[in-house]
């Protein structure tokens, strides 16, 4: 074989030797799991079968994407050299581009967040995802409560979302069973599960997850404290958990007063106030004000660390209200929120507003279930001595108002005084 053409294929998949390696090690470490654990419980079966699952997933890539390319340097010979050696120059230039890009750390949780990261991925390495562990529904609840471990699923979704994956491993790792005891469950909130059990703490794991799936930028548990999320109603009716929470209008309906958390003094993770110290600019939001954005703002010191950094401190109005948190809410009413949980006020710069109209028909439908438009009563917000930059920053995902990634991820590269078509 030409040494030349090794080469370049050697480079080009160095990436799937990598994961091939750790494929080999997931399966070592389940086959561990089931010789050496007397007793053996269905959970600890579960998760020796997962490792096992995984390592041949990554074991396959690996060999699948090796093979390919020798393949072609044999079939093909000389004539893709150039080509090759064209596109790593391309990722190498694109990825020393990314890494001198501004250092954002983005706060909140849930589809909002992973959204806006999915944009800011392709203009900065620099990322820190700062995410809420106070979720206790769906599959993540099911494994808070069976492995006492905090909730994945946020934490999962911004993951994938940094992730530079093959859409086939994307695809395995949002399944969800559909029969027996792990229905409904998503594959990779055990991926997760896995990784959290054969590392020393769940900051671990998901560290090891995101260096598995050559995650751009990190994605960081804002505590590692099993916390649970409060709310009190205005006429004083108090609901425990955050799935309650976001959904209390169906059995009491009635607007929040506050939320708080289950425990005082929760202390965060030294890097999440690390990440916070060392952003050139913050983001809040987009996502659910009282479940996904507030509750970082409760753990001790993050509300105080935010507002005394010197960054440009933004925040992302969400499109839509939502049923059972923030119905009639307008942008102030958003803010006034934050301000008022957070214990201190006057640390937003900017506030990011959608102009793009939703189409008639999908509006119609979420004003069916509650939903509305959240209004700009802009003369409000600037008299809190907030800037509000205006952009269509609309996309229809599947019959859902979301914000386009990219745009969105413009604007706050605007406000932060950096242009996005150069990073």
């Amino acid at each position: 074989m030409n040494p030349i053409k090794f080469i370049c294929a050697t480079y080009k998949y160095r990436k799937w030797l990598s994961k091939g390696i750790a494929g080999l090690l997931f399966i070592i470490a389940g086959i561990i799991v089931l010789v050496y654990r007397a007793n053996i419980h269905t959970v600890q079966l579960i998760l020796a079968l997962l490792l096992c699952g995984i390592g041949i997933v990554l074991c396959f890539f690996c060999f699948k994407k090796i093979l390919l390319a020798l393949l072609q340097i044999n079939s093909n010979g000389l004539t893709q050299v150039p080509t090759t050696m064209l596109d790593i120059g391309k990722k190498i230039y694109h990825r020393s581009q990314l890494r001198e890009g501004p250092n954002i750390a983005v706060i909140g949780g849930g589809t909002g967040i992973s959204t806006l990261l999915r944009g800011l991925k392709q203009f900065t390495s620099n990322i820190s995802a700062i995410i809420t562990v106070a979720d206790d529904g769906g599959g993540s609840g099911m494994l808070r409560r069976d492995l006492g471990m905090l909730p994945p699923g946020d934490i999962r979704n911004c993951i994938l979302a940094l992730a530079d994956t093959e859409p086939q491993m994307e695809k395995l790792l949002q399944y969800r069973f559909q029969e027996g005891d792990l229905k409904g469950q998503s594959f990779g909130n055990l991926f997760l599960a896995a990784m959290t059990g054969i590392s020393e703490s769940f900051e671990a794991g998901v560290r090891n997850m995101s260096e598995v799936l050559a995650v751009t930028g990190r994605v960081l548990p804002v505590t590692s404290e099993n916390i649970n999320l409060v709310a009190e109603l205005e006429d004083g009716l108090i609901i425990k958990g955050e799935s309650k929470i976001g959904e209390h209008n169906k059995f009491h309906p009635g607007r929040i007063k506050r939320v708080y958390l289950d425990k005082n003094n929760v202390k965060p993770l030294k890097s999440a106030l690390d990440a916070i110290d060392e952003a050139s600019v913050i983001v809040l939001g987009p996502g659910s004000l009282y479940t996904s954005i507030i509750p970082n703002l409760l753990v001790d010191d993050v509300a105080e660390r935010i507002a005394r950094s010197g960054a440009i401190k933004i925040y992302v109005a969400n499109i839509m209200t939502q049923p059972g948190e923030t119905e009639g809410y307008t942008v102030y009413d958003h803010i006034n929120a934050l301000y008022r949980h957070a214990g201190c006020d006057g640390f937003i710069d900017y506030c990011i507003v959608n102009t793009g109209r939703v189409p008639d028909e999908i509006y119609r439908r979420y004003l069916d279930d509650g939903a509305s438009m959240v209004r700009l009563d802009a003369n409000r917000v600037k008299k809190l001595g907030i800037k509000i930059l205006e952009r269509d920053l609309l996309q229809i995902d599947k019959g859902y108002v979301r914000h386009d990634p990219v745009k969105l991820a413009k604007a706050v590269l605007e406000i932060g005084g950096y242009k996005a078509g150069k990073l």
